[in-house]
């Protein structure tokens, strides 16, 4: 039994790296002198999102379907979390899955790119807050 734990909380940690790969990635592209590609920042803002709560999903053994759709994703989570109230807004985020990847979507502002930044960072602080509160320790190598 303690192997098949070891091997959800590996994978979780796994989850919770991606997204810090993402969010770093979408912070560091507005250091960029020009051509801030903020349709790019949004999505990897997105990106972290999603794969948070796709760790804390896997931490909490409920299977989830391939999908980009960050509300779903909320709507997955346990009643048990009962923090997944103060995420209601973070389905913002599921466009901005599509707008990066084709051309002729919808141009993003350094506003929306700001404030897509922040719910990411909103969604992991409070993930890693319930992981930890669970009795899951996460290195410093995976968060910021």
């Amino acid at each position: 039994m303690s192997g098949n734990v070891n091997a959800i909380k590996k994978r979780v940690r796994e989850w919770l790296r991606h997204a810090e790969q993402n969010l770093r990635l979408a912070r560091h592209a507005f250091k960029l002198k020009s051509g801030v590609p903020f349709k790019l920042i949004a999505y990897h803002a997105q990106q972290c999102a999603e794969k948070c709560l796709k760790a804390y999903l896997v931490y909490k053994k409920i299977d989830f379907p391939y999908t980009h759709n960050i509300s779903l994703l909320v709507e997955m989570l346990p009643p048990s979390a009962g923090w997944s109230n103060e995420l209601l807004n973070v389905g913002v985020l599921s466009a901005y899955a599509i707008t990066a990847r084709y051309p002729g979507k919808e141009r993003v502002t350094k506003q929306e790119a700001l404030r897509a930044v922040s719910l990411a960072k909103t969604v992991r602080k409070t993930v890693i807050k319930a992981l930890a509160q669970e009795g899951l320790k996460v290195s410093r190598r995976t968060k910021a």
